[in-house]
């Protein structure tokens, strides 16, 4: 019997559309292909919409949103929208509302692809971030007092639950047991943050002796974390951490693997009945919007996971074969860079999948 989902498409801000349309038109093929069927919800969520009707993300949306088997997100960002607004107000909530707990990052340099780092390749990274998603300095807890005035103070605190860490850990356990190396390297920075990160330590060395015997467990700071992706990043296999340090140590996975024009993440709610979101991990770039210079592998990408969460894996692994074969034809990844428009990427990869 063939499968069928549910599909909620935020086009986006920018260059946005023009990424989601041809993240679409490479799913319309796969599902042809690979026997899927998909009913699309098209929403407008984004700087537009909060211009037009001062509409952030209605509630009357949200439980629309919580009845798809997946939403598919394309970049969020206006110029004339105030930072902040439209990734709190779109963002972080959906993230909270639906309890999409775990960030997934894969960093994965494709042959033929260029790494900044000097003398790696392809053999050198390949690896996987784990981001707690919902806690964290995200949660919002803090506020301002005497605001505006010299004697101004600011809090914001990180918030870290048993709950939240267990299951942030036990996600990346099993994602490491699946592996090859079956490594985890936890990052964090106990030395300075010594009450959130004990817990993470704590919970993690009593986990992994439990529950995941195979696994080989490694700690590093998150300071020492970021050398070591740049140095040796053939190190690392699975990496776990908290939602302020995974923020920040994906987007360097993202550069080293090519840049942001290749680079996609997940927003996971892995517990049944679940809705999780996938996005290219790159922002809007309205400056380029209209001239078909944005690269739409990102989204592709995104789109892929999104299949393999819902377990169509066959789709999956084509789209990103597809992609992983476009990469070595293109003399680079980011804007202005492929030398091709950014349909006919999408018509390349397109055309790869469907054989």
């Amino acid at each position: 019997m063939s499968k069928s989902f549910k599909i909620a498409v935020i086009h986006g801000d920018g260059t946005g559309p023009e990424v989601m349309r041809e993240g679409l038109k490479v799913l319309d093929v796969a599902a042809k292909k690979y026997g899927f069927s998909y009913a699309r919800e098209d929403y407008d969520l984004g700087g537009e919409r909060y211009l037009r009707t001062g509409e952030v993300l209605p509630d009357s949306v949200l439980e629309e949103l919580r009845a798809q088997d997946a939403i598919y997100l394309s970049a969020i960002g206006h110029p004339d929208v105030k930072p902040g607004i439209l990734e709190k107000g779109i963002l972080l909530r959906l993230r909270f509302e639906l309890d999409q707990y775990i960030n997934l990052r894969p960093v994965k340099l494709y042959p033929g692809v260029k790494s900044p780092l000097a003398n790696k390749g392809a053999e050198h990274i390949d690896f996987v971030v784990v981001r707690e998603n919902t806690e964290g300095l995200y949660a919002g807890a803090g506020g301002n007092l005497k605001k505006g005035t010299p004697d101004e103070v600011a809090i914001q605190e990180s918030i870290n639950t048993r709950k939240g860490v267990d299951r942030c850990l036990r996600y990346a356990f099993n994602i490491a047991k699946e592996r090859q190396r079956k490594q985890l390297t936890l990052v964090g920075k106990t030395n300075v943050l010594t009450y959130a990160f004990d817990l993470w330590e704590r919970a993690f060395n009593e986990m992994g002796p439990k529950e995941f015997p195979a696994v080989k467990r490694n700690y590093h700071h998150v300071d020492a974390c970021c050398m070591y992706m740049v140095m040796a990043p053939e190190m690392y296999d699975v990496i776990v951490t908290d939602n302020m340090f995974g923020d920040i140590i994906t987007d360097v996975g993202a550069i080293i693997q090519g840049g942001l024009g290749i680079s996609a993440s997940g927003n996971l709610n892995p517990d049944v009945g679940g809705v999780s979101m996938f996005e290219p991990v790159g922002g809007s770039a309205p400056q380029f919007t209209g001239q078909n210079v944005i690269n739409p592998l990102a989204c592709i990408n995104a789109g892929a996971m999104m299949l393999r969460h819902l377990g169509v894996a066959d789709a999956a692994n084509a789209i990103e074969g597809a992609v992983a074969k476009v990469c070595g034809e293109l003399p680079g990844l980011n804007i202005g860079e492929t030398g091709k428009g950014t349909d006919e990427i999408g018509d390349r990869v397109a055309a790869l999948v469907a054989g």
